[in-house]
């Protein structure tokens, strides 16, 4: 047998490999475990994932509660800005990850490891360090997935009708601890209304709740959840243009309406929600592309929404001559508004996606915008704002 001498360099690398492992354990065993916990939770998600990757042991470390709970709340009070793309073109059903502001200007992408059990699948919402996953096509799948430990988990099949209508939503509750998908199912072309149902994750069957007489816009990524309830925009009604924001409680289980503004706020047909610094807020849209911004300080509270915000008109460099063929090309460009916000970084900026097409972040203070673009990026996708976490998926899953 003839050994070359790239063999050996492979076998030289292995061995070097093996012994700084072994190494780095053993320095590691010899600090104090509160230590070790500390330095950790102070970690990016994409450290930490790279670190869970060095060995079995620091994979074992990267699992434990304790950390995963410190973790969590440093980078709640720390409030990142972690982007994932949700790719719609050229290559459906990829997910695409980027620290902002990204310190190498990368975008990392992910292997979704379930990309073939659904053809097309849409975003429900984040909550928590995790990720809902609904089958776009279908109606019939849904995935709970954490796209950094790569942990994923398809609920159990609930009621499905194929002239029907869903509306998701996927929230998690602060006080009780508990993630909770939510189906609203409406029969087209009937008059049977709604039926509505509720997964606890942890436990192995959905329950049904009692109808909702509200119709809620079933678009991806709209709904929000502010104060431990789910939230969503009403379609307008046969005789008016107006629409309401409906909540859920994840706790009672109980569909509310939120009170609007006086006057003419919320009055305008077209306008969409978002969570900003915490509160639920709503992005009106107005002429030539121009955004209100209307937050409500104090949730509950009707008195307390105020205009704060005015976004100026801006058009993404070199967006105009690709607009129309988005149309043929992207779902999400055909769902989607002209101009959506994202959500807020560190320094106050907001966050615009223009037709699924461009990013871009406008300075409310200076009123000026800029394109953000990263190595990568795809062409067409629908953004949304995500904290990442290594909380393990089964860790829920004990029913």
């Amino acid at each position: 047998m003839v050994i070359m001498e790239s063999d050996f360099e492979t076998q030289g690398n292995k061995t070097k490999r093996i012994k700084i492992e072994e190494e780095s354990t053993n320095r590691m065993e010899t600090l104090p475990r509160d230590i070790i916990l500390n330095i950790l939770s102070g970690l990016p998600i994409s450290s930490l994932v790279q670190f869970r990757c060095v060995c079995r042991s620091w994979r074992l470390l990267g699992q434990d509660p304790d950390l995963v709970n410190m973790h969590s709340s440093r980078m709640a009070e720390s409030n990142p800005t972690c982007l994932i793309f949700h790719c719609d073109y050229p290559i459906k059903n990829q997910l695409y990850f980027v620290e902002f502001p990204s310190s190498n200007g990368k975008v990392k992408k992910f292997q979704v490891p379930f990309c073939s059990a659904m053809p097309e699948f849409d975003v429900v919402g984040t909550c928590d360090g995790l990720l809902c996953l609904s089958d776009s096509l279908f109606n019939d799948a849904l995935y709970i997935y954490n796209p950094f430990t790569r942990n994923c988990k398809e609920l159990p099949k609930s009621m499905h009708n194929l002239n029907q209508e869903v509306v998701y939503g996927f929230g998690f509750h602060p006080k009780t601890k508990e993630y909770k998908v939510v189906k609203i199912v409406y029969i087209k072309n009937s008059n049977k209304g709604s039926a509505v149902q509720v997964f606890t994750l942890g436990s192995s069957t959905w329950r049904s709740l009692e109808k909702v007489n509200y119709h809620l816009v079933n678009w991806p990524s709209q709904q929000v959840c502010v104060n431990g309830r789910l939230h969503w925009v009403t379609w307008p009604g046969r005789y008016t243009r107006i629409r309401s924001i409906i909540s859920f409680d994840l706790a009672d289980e109980k569909f509310r309406e939120v009170p609007s503004p006086d006057g003419n706020g919320l009055s305008r047909c077209n306008y969409h929600l978002v969570v900003l610094g915490g509160c639920l807020s709503a992005a009106v849209y107005c002429h030539y592309g121009k955004l209100d911004i209307w937050v409500m300080e104090k949730y509950g509270v009707k008195e307390s929404w105020i205009k704060k915000f005015n976004l100026g008109n801006y058009v993404p460099k070199g967006f105009q001559r690709e607009m129309e063929i988005s149309y043929k090309i992207s779902r999400f460009a055909s769902k989607g508004r002209f101009v959506r916000v994202v959500g807020l970084t560190k320094d106050g900026e907001f966050l615009l996606e223009y037709r699924s097409r461009a990013l871009v972040s406008y300075d409310p203070k200076t009123t000026k915008a800029k394109d953000l673009v990263f190595p990568g990026m795809p062409k067409w996708y629908r953004t949304i704002v995500h904290v990442g976490s290594l909380n393990w998926i089964d860790a829920f899953t004990h029913g």
